[in-house]
């Protein structure tokens, strides 16, 4: 039987957390053995399972997270830290100063006119939000509803102006997997346009640099079969639709992509994952590295 007055006793008592820098490779379960020397190994084990360890800000029950010079390991003695969990959503990564998530399909990055919930932007406001009632979100770049993949929000002022006002200098690379129609007959290769817009929000390429801005997409060749090629999609410039207007260029549109030149969508989205995501933290200067595994079922229209 659940106590429930134990429960809000516990939910309303202060957090009472304790940081460690962790000076050497180890696993997190050996670290903390030796940090809670008077501990049982069973009590030990017991917060681990309960989520009152976190690595570098991500709670964690898993005994074997590794752990290298530089980390920050945190324990939470009073209760569990909060562990982020949405259907659509998936953090990655979070600190004082910054979010990576891993966002959905048909997610929103941030509200419109007529969709105020169910973004990226308002998931990840309500989840600070839990901890901090004055806690704030900040949208740094966006990623279009129907791409999925890693995206990142900052949790201050100073960490959104930073990474806005420098970004071609603080971003150091970014790379998008694709999977397009057809077999792209070359390993690799540059798509190179101004890009512009009608007035029916469809973006198009033209040669003539007085109408559109300047727009270049390098493309990199990981596995055909079937019918279909698998591409990894690295970006020089980032303009609005970029990837899926140079793919419908180069005559083997976005799988799914219906609005620029798809002819079918056998996995029902579009097949765009923005993969790869490597910056200088705004605020460490530290160089923060993340790659997300090619989605199954991008994997699953090129066996063979």
């Amino acid at each position: 039987m659940i106590n429930k007055d134990k429960n809000r006793r516990i939910a309303s008592q202060p957090d009472r957390i304790v940081t460690w820098d962790v000076p050497e490779t180890t696993t997190l379960l050996a670290f903390v053995e030796k940090r809670l020397a008077d501990h049982s190994k069973t009590k030990v084990k017991s917060m681990l399972k309960h989520n009152q360890f976190a690595v570098n800000s991500m709670p964690t029950s898993q005994f074997d997270t590794p752990l290298e010079d530089g980390d920050k390991v945190s324990v939470n003695f009073t209760k569990s830290f909060r562990v982020f969990s949405s259907p659509r959503i998936k953090l990655v990564y979070e600190d004082n100063d910054i979010l990576v998530i891993n966002k959905g399909y048909g997610v929103l990055s941030m509200g419109t006119d007529n969709i105020k919930e169910g973004t990226a932007y308002s998931i990840m406001r309500e989840y600070v939000k839990y901890s901090d009632p004055r806690a704030k979100v900040f949208i740094v770049h966006r990623l279009d509803r129907d791409t999925s993949g890693l995206m990142m929000l900052a949790k201050t002022m100073e960490a959104k102006d930073t990474m806005q006002h420098n970004w071609n200098n603080m971003v150091l690379n970014r790379k998008y997997v694709a999977v397009v129609e057809g077999v792209i007959p070359d390993d690799e290769g540059v798509v190179k346009s101004y890009l512009a817009e009608t007035a029916q929000f469809e973006v198009y390429s033209t040669q003539d640099p007085t109408k559109g801005q300047l727009a270049i997409t390098r493309y990199k060749v990981l596995k055909r079969s079937s019918g279909y090629t698998l591409v990894e999609l690295e970006l020089d410039t980032g303009r609005k639709n970029q990837i899926r207007v140079h793919m419908k260029d180069l005559g083997h549109p976005i799988v799914g992509d219906r609005k620029y030149g798809a002819s079918s969508s056998p996995i029902r989205r579009l097949a765009l994952h923005a993969r790869t995501l490597r910056f200088v933290h705004p605020i460490t200067r530290k160089e923060m590295n993340f790659e997300l595994p090619v989605p199954t079922r991008f994997a699953g229209l090129v066996k063979g």
